[in-house]
């Protein structure tokens, strides 16, 4: 591979030290994964929402883990250099330094890094990092996921770079601080001392590899990786044809203002090698948590430019090639401190990722792909009643979902978010055991996939219920209730997220897909569906034969196959999946579409709406034929959203109709 790319740097290595010290620093990171696999405490970083990375004596990227999850990609490097800034002459052999500050290039409070310096002698020659997801760091609802927050203050513990080993010394005290700020203290000890002595594995293999081949070949090696990823982005980004790509995607609402949708504004450019975002007319903070600090947001970027790169090593040298500007701080992409940012993973990092796929879908169109699903957590906490110590719990759960519609084929169902495409669906007899939390059921949603000539993957439903449990609160952390995952090149959305409590009892209720500290108690229950992906292409050019596996499947119901597909299906015997088309029926059922389509959606909203109340109307008819959003949990008309859906309908969908 290497003799195929043209080398904008010169090379000291030969080609065969070069390959195999390129493949060792990335196995010494996948080593950290696999001993932080077998130590932590915390079933989140068991489900392995972590990620791990060698750095050079500068901070910058040498090697990130073959399994490490995307949010965590463009960070790493971010907060090795930050603790440089902070220990200036003062980084020693046998320190660990832990850090999770957002507004130090960090994601939110919950992910916290260890960061140990290797050294060779006197000389620092690179950093091991290990960064995992801590299900409590403090604050004022368990799981540290508060959407009141407008500022950090309720969100948990900040920590600064800071020493927990100085020179070999475990500080006690310090990994008290850290650990009694939690509601699971147990957990936390256990964790930090599991990321630490993964770091502790990574520098065990530096010093093998410099014992084998020398500190100066080891330092060239890591100096020639970088150089070799910046040469083989900029030569694929050559042969690109030069120009300027905008879009926009949104966050549901700002909760206190008018209702809207909130936009983040993304323009591309590639000009000669390099590849340029600009982030600027993004709209300001919110007043809630889903605002981005400038990592998080970074770590977007290069997690969506990486997706239509996958056969590319990431490290620092592809961020040389992949500049931005995310314009001044007090946006909801470049939110400054204090600003609360918790759920910017569900927020600004879901909606950069995929408004730079869609992007690139244009640029690089045998790998187009629509919007993928929404990343969400549900967040239980309370008291443990099934012990007579009542300890605090924490049921944390992240769902798989559907994936875009893709160039050739349908869009992947049931898969880990784009946030963290390395995240494991959690077990949920290891939940069980661990919570007074049950799961009742979990399967995929019928109609989830966004209609298109190649189908959105499906989302999942899953609900559970309360056992014993004592002071018992829920909170939610999504977003796409009103934004819903869109489709491409004349493709129609998914469907709306958002969790119900109690539902079809007398006491239902739609919390939204925002919330935090709903009380709950034993018997209460609650479900929540994810979005599968949104379609790409009309629908009505999808093969006939397609839509009826897939109600065969029970992917698409013979009323959506007629409404989104006009194919008309008659069952037959449908306890032995046996239908059949009817040729003359779904004739008629696509022209009927094609002639009244861009009617539709020209139709006075607020009827729509009324229609909807009513029972005339679904859900899926107002999103996919009418394009009107209401408020799912009341059906009141939202007519500052539905106009903003109602635009990128017509410029997603309508305008490749014909």
């Amino acid at each position: 591979m290497t003799d195929t790319i043209h080398q904008r740097h010169q090379r000291k290595l030969d080609p065969v030290t070069f390959e195999v010290l390129r493949n060792a620093f990335a196995t010494s990171v996948d080593l950290m994964s696999e001993q932080i696999l077998r130590t932590c405490y915390s079933f989140v970083i068991y489900s392995r929402d972590f990620s791990s990375a060698l750095c050079d004596a500068h901070g910058n990227t040498v090697a990130q883990g073959s399994g490490d999850i995307a949010v965590h990609v463009g960070t790493l490097h971010f907060q090795a250099k930050a603790v440089l800034a902070a220990f200036p002459g003062k980084i020693h052999p046998g320190d660990v330094f832990a850090i999770n500050d957002p507004y130090r290039g960090g994601t939110h409070m919950n992910d916290i890094s260890f960061i140990r310096p290797i050294f060779i002698g006197d000389e620092l020659i690179a950093f091991a990092q290990n960064k995992g997801h801590w299900a409590d760091l403090g604050g004022t609802v368990p799981g540290s996921f508060d959407v009141t927050a407008k500022d950090f203050f309720s969100e948990g513990l900040r920590i600064p770079p800071l020493k927990v080993w100085d020179r070999g010394q475990f500080r006690e005290d310090v990994a008290r601080l850290l650990t009694e700020n939690t509601r699971t203290p147990d957990v936390g000890l256990g964790d930090l001392h599991a990321q630490a002595t993964a770091t502790a594995v990574c520098e065990r293999e530096m010093h093998r590899l410099v014992e084998r081949y020398g500190k100066e070949t080891i330092l060239q090696a890591m100096h020639e990786v970088q150089d070799y990823v910046e040469d083989i982005v900029r030569a694929k980004v050559t042969v690109l044809p030069d120009g300027v790509w905008e879009t926009v995607d949104y966050i549901d609402s700002n909760p206190g203002h008018p209702e809207g949708l909130v936009p983040i504004k993304i323009k591309m450019t590639i000009e000669g090698d390099t590849i340029y975002y600009d982030l600027n007319g993004s709209a300001p903070v919110v007043d809630t948590f889903l605002n981005s600090g400038y990592g998080a947001t970074f770590s977007a970027i290069y997690a969506g430019t990486k997706t239509f790169f996958p056969e590319i090593p990431l490290n620092s040298g592809f961020y040389r090639a992949v500049l931005a500007d995310l314009g001044p701080e007090g946006t909801v992409v470049n939110a400054g401190w204090p600003v609360a940012v918790t759920g910017f993973c569900s927020g600004v990092y879901e909606k950069v990722v995929n408004g730079i796929v869609e992007i690139w879908s244009q640029i690089i169109p045998d790998r187009a792909m629509a919007c993928s699903f929404n990343l969400e957590y549900l967040l239980v906490g309370g008291r443990d009643a099934r012990s007579e110590e009542r300890p605090f719990f924490m049921w944390y759960d992240w769902m798989s979902g559907g994936w875009g519609g893709r160039r050739t084929k349908d869009g992947s169902s049931c898969t880990a978010p784009t946030f963290g495409a390395g995240l494991a669906t959690q077990s949920m007899e290891g939940q069980e055991r661990l919570t007074p939390v049950i799961t009742s059921w979990n399967h995929l949603v019928t109609d989830s996939g966004g209609p298109g000539m190649h189908r959105g993957g499906l989302g999942v439903e899953k609900g559970g219920q309360i056992t014993d449990a004592e002071n018992a609160v829920v909170s939610y952390c999504c977003d796409r209730a009103r934004s819903v995952p869109f489709g491409i090149e004349g493709g129609l959305p998914s469907i709306p997220q958002g969790v119900w409590l109690n539902k079809d009892t007398e006491d239902e209720r739609f919390l939204g897909a925002i919330f935090s500290n709903v009380a709950v108690g034993p018997g209460d229950s609650f479900t929540r569906p994810s979005a599968g992906g949104g379609g790409l292409g009309d629908p009505l050019l999808r093969e006939t034969q397609a839509v009826l596996d897939d109600v065969i499947d029970g992917y698409v119901s013979i009323e959506r196959a007629r409404k989104d597909y006009g194919v008309v299906i008659n069952a037959i015997r449908p306890e032995l999946d046996e239908y059949e088309i009817d040729d003359i029926g779904t004739k008629q059922a696509r022209e009927e579409i094609r002639t009244n389509r861009a009617l539709w959606i020209a139709e006075d909203p607020e009827s729509v709406a009324a229609r909807y109340r009513t029972g005339e109307l679904d859900q899926l008819d107002l999103l996919r034929q009418y394009a009107v959003i209401v408020d799912w949990g009341t059906g009141e008309f939202l007519p500052n959203t539905t106009a903003e859906f109602r635009a990128n309908q017509a410029r997603r969908a309508v305008s490749y109709w014909v």
